[in-house]
């Protein structure tokens, strides 16, 4: 807790060029962007890190396949570019994945045609993943047995991306990055509004942690709270020219249900896209998209049953899938940006997620709607544009603020995993990644020090928690260096230890109390009775 507490001590104390509100996807990326230019950057999350809509999506870092049909191409070209430029800067963490969507009888268009489209896809993302092939009935089912192609027409097979991880931890990765770069950011802060004078920012907030309630002075304010843009705006007095409209979406995290490396894509009855996704040991199956008029959502029976009943219906399973089987479940909203003055009657499905910074710069202040993972470096960027057009000198413009440590670094964790014989720690040979390969993923250049540990105690190179791969080495990182301010924190954001593991495993598992006494200290009572009464939520 030293990390959360002293930055709290630097909120205090310090005047910032830019306060961004919001440790979502926007938030971290704004942080990570305006710091690694040499702004003075303070960030703020009422909850954990990536504890709302930023944790809640399907992992997949695509160029928006879906907005062909609208014929949004300038989004798709960009979202393309976005998707390639992550695969090329995080190599380790954005990986080309193919997607291989089943066509069945009755639907909109053809397989043919849509095979056409998907060419298309590909010219528009400049030839930069392999190349789509058109799929007759019997290629599907020897490529994907589980598929049920009774009723199929034919399907294609293109590439997208995906996170090998998760996305809180990409999150929190940026948010670790702007620290590294001087950012100050704290957990468990809220804002309760802010008022604008001519020297700039006075934000009241308050530590969730302790109730106590101070001031952060900034020159520059950055909502980026997500779905909750608006009523943070409607708390400071802040008009924009933008609002939000919020759609649902779930996923259930199930026993994996087929051994391929592929996403399976298809259409529901009613024409919403949904997938099957490989998560390591387990498979994730969604999304749902129902709107809603809240960010406050949550998973209902009905949204479960239509999940099910679509999965169960494509695909070919020893049994069916049942409630019984679900080990996790992801629910959150997705905020769409629209125009203020625009009514509710559009068909919000053919809304995109395209992001919109709002800019007043009368009183510095920037609102950033809508927005997704894939965007994250456009959305960077134009923040960095933007707070340099309202009067704050970017010291470092040029300087590349993302990506993965270089090969050099690689080359040098590699070499000394290997004199270690790292690898032949892992217990699980029949794992697809390495121990190293996982380490470096995950932390990094960091991911020296671990070696360092395991070296001066080979107890740190063992597995903490029962029926997870996340060694006590790791455990200890994440009280240094990653705020972990509640359990939740740890299992579900920094990992996804309760996305693959059943929460009653997690409980009884005798490793949880010694990872509580490393995170938390005196604390560790407190935390771990928090979690199993179940109100450590972030």
């Amino acid at each position: 807790m030293q990390l959360r507490q002293n930055n709290i001590r630097q909120l205090k104390a310090r005047d910032f060029d830019v306060l961004v509100i919001g440790g979502g996807i926007n938030g971290a990326s704004a942080a990570s962007a305006l710091s690694g230019k040499g702004v003075r950057v303070a960030l703020i999350e009422r909850g954990d890190f990536a504890s709302s809509t930023s944790m809640h999506s399907s992992n997949l870092v695509w160029g928006g396949i879906k907005y062909m049909e609208s014929h949004d191409f300038a989004l798709v070209r960009k979202l393309c570019k976005s998707r390639n430029h992550l695969i090329k800067h995080y190599p380790s963490t954005v990986r080309e994945i193919r997607f291989l969507t089943t066509i069945y009888r009755g639907f909109r268009y053809h397989p043919r045609y849509l095979w056409l489209g998907t060419w298309l896809y590909w010219l528009i993302g400049s030839a930069f993943t392999r190349i789509p092939h058109y799929l007759r009935v019997g290629d599907i089912a020897s490529r994907e047995p589980v598929i049920d192609t009774s009723r199929a027409l034919g399907g294609i097979e293109y590439s997208d991306a995906y996170l090998h991880d998760n996305d809180a931890r990409f999150v929190f990765n940026l948010i670790r990055r702007a620290l590294d770069y001087g950012a100050v950011a704290a957990n468990y802060v809220e804002s309760l509004g802010a008022e604008c004078d001519e020297n700039g920012w006075t934000t009241q907030v308050r530590d969730r942690e302790n109730g106590e309630v101070f001031s952060i002075r900034s020159r520059v304010l950055i909502n980026a709270t997500g779905p909750w843009v608006d009523t943070l705006n409607r708390l400071s007095s802040q008009p924009t020219e933008h609002r939000h409209v919020f759609s649902k979406g779930i996923h259930l995290i199930v026993p994996r249900l087929t051994d391929s490396q592929r996403v399976l894509a298809f259409f529901a009855d009613d024409g919403r896209l949904f997938f099957v996704i490989p998560m390591g040991p387990r498979t994730c199956v969604g999304t749902t998209d129902t709107r809603v008029d809240t960010p406050e959502v949550e998973v209902t029976h009905e949204d479960i049953q239509f999940v099910l009943d679509n999965i169960n219906k494509r695909l070919q399973l020893g049994s069916p899938l049942r409630e019984q089987d679900i080990i996790a479940t992801r629910c959150g909203v997705r905020p769409l940006a629209v125009k203020a003055d625009i009514s509710d009657d559009r068909d919000f499905l053919q809304l995109s997620r395209k992001h919109v910074i709002d800019v007043d710069m009368r009183r510095r202040h920037l609102s950033i709607f809508g927005g997704k993972l894939t965007d994250c470096l456009n959305v960077g960027e134009e923040v960095v544009e933007s707070v340099s057009q309202l009067g704050v000198d970017i010291p470092f413009p040029a300087y590349r603020w993302y990506g993965e440590p270089s090969d050099s670094v690689r080359a040098a964790f590699m070499h000394q995993a290997r004199l270690m014989r790292l690898d032949a720690l892992r217990n699980d040979t029949s794992a697809a990644e390495s121990l190293s390969e996982r380490l470096w993923r995950r932390y990094g250049a960091t991911a020296l020090e671990m070696l360092e540990d395991i070296r001066q105690d080979p107890r740190q190179g063992e597995v903490l928690i029962e029926g997870t791969e996340y060694l006590r080495c790791e455990v200890r990182q994440a009280a240094r260096r990653e705020m972990v301010t509640r359990l939740e924190d740890f299992l579900r954001r920094r990992s996804k230890i309760s996305l693959v593991v059943p929460e009653e495993a997690i409980r009884q598992s005798p490793g949880l109390r010694e990872a509580c006494d490393i995170l938390f200290g005196d604390t560790a009572d407190q935390r771990l009775q928090e979690y199993l009464e179940g109100g450590d939520v972030g």
